[in-house]
């Protein structure tokens, strides 16, 4: 169990937490939400010990370890990926250093015996003997295969490093678990994985996530921050939102009444305070006029983008025809004589964990790359806009936002322009911020704009939701869901997938495509695309 007594965080005189008071106990997966901004990093990281309140304390269950998810992805580049990951339970990796150091001296001694004994004894009470198998295992499962596990991590990619530092939080079964921001560069198959390990986690759990889809699978309760509070609710994220929401119902119907009461009061006071034979009456509902106060109903800090793809023109039956695209990256097949097309009406998932080949098929399509062989042909109805995995080169530039939005615009109008940008949280004096300044955020919500002022009837998204919050995400799922024009996108999503997407694509192991008319959540159901994923990369091996 860990507790918080009066925790409080003031950064120069706004306080991010006042007087916060929780418990988190055994056995809940606990998820910490809050618009951007309240402190939910910050939260993790006075719970782990890494920042110091300015009042309060934390107390944990003595004997208890407590493991937390590290952010700096170049700590541990000099070590192998294995001890990397065993690094995560400290005590058990010291005792394999100071075994091995002593069993290597050339003058062995008594004294080292007896400590090299009660170091097997730790070690064994550990389960140490259990430590690389174990090890193994959540690399696995996160997609880091056996090959990789003896490499140095600097050899590794981005993505590759994430993983393994999340094995490294997850192992040897820490009785405290803060996970910020887990899913990040997460394929879908080692989210489900990790889906899988945290609902099977029978200690404390507490986890910072905007996917919705995650927190819905494994919270059972969430801890909610806003105006520098936490309050607990029981249940997942749809449950906490749902119970939120009516609270605010209910409260503001309460005030309703009360207010038809105080009006009634007032004019009964009003109209016999004069009258002698009234005035005992009057002066009795003056008196229960003044014990009526009406609940402080405080607005969330929470601010909802609005997301509105709306195209300039109707989309024809012809849209896309792609007809063996092949794509050879670094010696590598990245994509494989891939022929499709696209109706009409068709909201299209690419899913699997080959990020590159989704992105350099996204660039080949809005002709930012060449193919090495075969051809694509866009209907003459259509018009595309892109948002790009990487957008660097978008604000490489000195404009201010509104003179960034307004080179993409037909209309060069600053008030229309601007309206764009209000739908994105872009208001008053952030229209002549700089683009080369922009938060990571900023910068999607900047993109996101862009696509709503080009009025295309084909959107192609890599990614969309990086860098979002909470509350963008579901406005972008939102806005998703409604277009009516024809969608080619990834995400890491799963519940913008699912309410999206009618047809999945996959591009497997060796760059081959598996097309299917289906969900997402019944596509990964479909025994027969496990079996050909499976297969393809048996090929993919073969070939190798």
């Amino acid at each position: 169990m860990i507790s918080t007594s009066n925790i409080t965080l003031r950064v120069g005189k706004k306080a991010l937490f006042e007087d916060v008071n929780i418990k988190f106990t055994e056995g809940n997966c606990y998820g910490l939400i809050g618009a951007n901004g309240a402190g939910k990093s910050t939260f993790l990281k006075i719970l782990s010990g890494q920042l110091e309140p300015s009042k309060g304390e934390i107390a944990i269950t003595p004997g208890e370890r407590l493991s937390f998810l590290q952010q700096d992805h170049f700590k541990y580049d000099e070590y192998p990926v294995l001890d990397t990951v065993m690094m995560g339970n400290a005590r058990l990796y010291e005792i394999m250093k100071e075994k091995e150091a002593i069993y290597a001296k050339e003058d062995f001694t008594d004294e080292d015996g007896i400590k090299a004994s009660e170091l097997e004894g730790e070690f064994a009470a550990m389960n140490g003997w259990e430590a690389e198998s174990d090890a193994a295992s959540v690399l696995n499962g996160l997609g880091i295969l056996p090959e990789m596990h003896y490499e140095i991590m600097k050899n590794l990619n981005g993505p590759e490093k994430v993983k393994v530092l999340l094995a490294q939080a997850l192992f040897g079964n820490p009785d405290i678990l803060l996970l910020d921001e887990p899913t990040n560069h997460l394929d879908l198959d080692a989210i489900a994985w990790l889906e899988e390990f945290l609902i099977n986690f029978e200690n404390t759990v507490i986890v910072v996530s905007h996917d919705r889809y995650f927190l819905n699978k494994v919270c059972t309760q969430i801890a909610d921050i806003d105006y520098g509070k936490i309050k607990l609710y029981a249940g997942n994220y749809d449950f906490w939102y749902e119970s939120s929401q009516l609270l605010i119902r209910q409260m503001k119907e309460a005030n309703k009444k009360k207010e038809e009461k105080i009006k009634e009061l007032q004019e009964f006071i009003s109209r016999f305070s004069a009258n002698a034979s009234k005035s005992k009456q009057a002066t009795s509902r003056k008196r229960a006029l003044e014990k009526i106060q009406l609940d402080d109903i405080q607005p969330s800090s929470r601010k909802y983008p609005y997301i509105d793809f709306r195209p300039n023109r109707e989309i024809g039956n012809e849209v896309l025809t792609v007809e063996g695209l092949s794509k050879t990256i670094d010696g590598e097949k990245i994509l494989d004589n891939l022929s499709f097309t696209l109706n009409h009406d068709d909201k299209v998932a690419f899913v699997g964990s080959n990020e590159l080949a989704k992105t350099t098929l996204f660039q080949i399509l809005t002709g930012e790359m060449e193919p090495d062989e075969g051809f694509y042909k866009w209907g003459i109805t259509t018009s595309q806009a892109y948002f790009p995995l990487d957008s660097k080169d978008e604000f490489d530039n000195d404009y201010t936002i509104v003179e960034w939005l307004t080179q993409y615009s037909e209309e060069k109008d600053v008030t229309y322009v601007r309206g764009f940008l209000g739908r994105m949280l872009f208001s008053g004096d952030d229209g002549v911020k700089r683009v080369s300044v922009l938060s990571g955020g900023e910068k999607v919500r900047c993109l996101l704009s862009k696509m709503m002022i080009s009025g295309a009837n084909v959107l192609i998204l890599d990614e969309p939701t990086n860098h979002l919050d909470m509350e963008a995400i579901t406005a972008l799922n939102n806005g998703m869901v409604k277009f009516p024009g024809v969608l080619l996108f990834s995400s890491r999503d799963h519940q913008i997938v699912q309410t999206t997407a009618n047809r999945i694509m996959e591009i497997v192991p060796g760059g081959k495509l598996i097309d299917k008319i289906t969900t997402y959540d019944e596509y990964l159901e479909s025994d027969e695309m496990a079996r050909k994923r499976h297969t393809y990369s048996i090929q993919n091996e073969e070939d190798n």
